[in-house]
């Protein structure tokens, strides 16, 4: 015997009534004119490819950024994922949420208006049936999961493509993802509108994390104090830090991992602060669905050492340097090697000393953060070269910058946050440029 969508209650919902709209003033969202601008390029991509339909299939991965394609083409984000149907003719479809989470209605309901349609999660069955009905059983279907310059493999699952090619025989299914990557490389002045709003909460995150840093507090209530900033005004509850903490001097058979930080859970930890300790943390502040990058450096005690210092002055030189290299019609290849000169010129060695683009994802593409012909090629500059910088292009910096003729795991790092435009590049967070010396 099949069972109801729901149990019955032992009151129906009035015929007449709706989701609430009180929400929409609270939570940031982008205009139609902004959707109906994405929805038209898309499937203006989509006739040239040959598609009838795409299927979005979202999941969290790489720090919830598997829903990225999904949140940019639909105003729509989970952490339990969500699916997608966008036909060449006709209103999409969103499914998101488990089914008890969608009583008495879904709650995208109250926050968007880009999309009337939204239901509880049904699978691939569920996807299936949506296309049957829209006679699309033997369509030209493209698949969007996700990918990145680092996240490299889309994230398809393959028990989901291959449910949907047994149930539909008769359909062509192929990858396009890229469509709408490639839209999201340049921005409009709506989304950067939404990273700026993020740039200055993570500016208030990094004046939290120098309020707070003292001898004898715990990391983690640091780290806590960062991102109950962000939340607090207005960012997404989105824990991307990558933080590390531990003595500048100590015995040089001891190691610590202080060029970069870690994700989590290696960091935070208990360990209460010492002077003499370094700070790192590279931050992600999420707001309306965007994600702006920042770095900064803290040193705990009156006079931190000169070397540290040089290299600090180092970094600073290269961040003001990116603001003359990301402008309009600059390449790739001119941009890097401007921001990497004065590194260069002081011997210093680095992590990562580059760029990387950011939207709803991070590394977006273009990114360049490794010297060519190390680690993966998407960030090492592979391939885009010659790639001419455009109007509304945005970065996060990665400057993380070290001496090992001083010591070999101790360093800095700082960023801001850069949209691209003619003459000097936008910044968006203002990260302090005087290294952060507290007793």
């Amino acid at each position: 015997m099949s069972m109801p969508a729901f149990m019955p209650t032992a009151r129906a919902i009035p015929s007449d009534a709706v989701p609430t709209s009180a929400l929409k003033q609270y939570v940031p969202h982008l205009s139609i004119a902004e959707r109906d601008r994405r929805w038209a390029q898309a499937r203006s991509r989509m006739m040239f490819a040959e598609l009838d339909a795409l299927v979005f299939l979202g999941n969290d991965i790489y720090f919830g950024m598997g829903m990225a394609n999904l949140r940019y083409m639909f105003q729509l984000d989970a952490q339990i994922g969500g699916d997608a149907l966008f036909p060449a003719v006709g209103d999409p479809v969103v499914w998101t949420g488990i089914i008890h989470m969608n009583r008495p209605f879904n709650p995208f309901a109250a926050i968007q208006d880009w999309v009337s349609d939204v239901r509880g999660r049904a699978g691939i069955s569920g996807i299936v049936d949506e296309l049957r009905g829209r006679r699309l059983e033997r369509a030209r279907i493209g698949l969007v999961g996700f990918s990145s310059t680092i996240q490299r493999t889309p994230t398809l699952l393959h028990r989901e493509v291959e449910a949907l090619k047994s149930s539909l025989p008769g359909a062509t299914f192929v990858d396009a993802g890229w469509l709408i990557e490639e839209m999201r490389v340049v921005k409009s002045e709506e989304e950067i509108g939404m990273l700026r709003k993020a740039g200055g909460i993570a500016r208030k995150a990094v004046d939290a994390l120098i309020a707070t840093a003292r001898p004898g507090v715990p990391e983690a209530v640091v780290f806590a104090e960062m991102i109950k900033t962000q939340i607090a005004n207005g960012a997404e509850p989105n824990i991307f830090n990558l933080w590390a903490a531990g003595p500048v001097e100590h015995p040089a058979n001891e190691l610590w991992h202080t060029l970069h930080g870690s994700d989590q859970p290696i960091a935070p930890t208990m360990r209460p602060l010492a002077s003499g300790d370094i700070i790192i943390s590279e931050l992600h502040t999420k707001y309306g669905g965007y994600r702006c990058h920042t770095e900064y450096t803290v040193y705990l005690g009156r006079q931190a050492p000169k070397q540290l210092l040089r290299i600090w002055d180092v970094a600073v030189e290269c961040l003001q340097v990116s603001k003359t290299a990301l402008t309009r019609g600059r390449t790739i290849r001119e941009a890097v090697a401007m921001i990497r000169k004065p590194a260069e010129a002081a011997g210093l060695d680095w992590v990562e000393l580059g760029f990387h683009a950011m939207g709803t994802a991070s590394p977006e593409h273009p990114s360049v953060v490794y010297p060519s012909g190390y680690g993966v090629d998407a960030i090492n500059g592979a391939r885009v070269d010659d790639m001419e910088l455009e109007v509304g292009m945005a970065f996060g910096n990665n400057i993380n910058l070290h001496d090992s003729n001083w010591k070999v795991d101790v360093g800095v790092m700082l960023a801001d946050f850069m949209v691209v435009r003619d003459k000097e590049a936008e910044v968006l967070v203002n990260t302090p440029l005087e290294l952060a010396q507290i007793a």
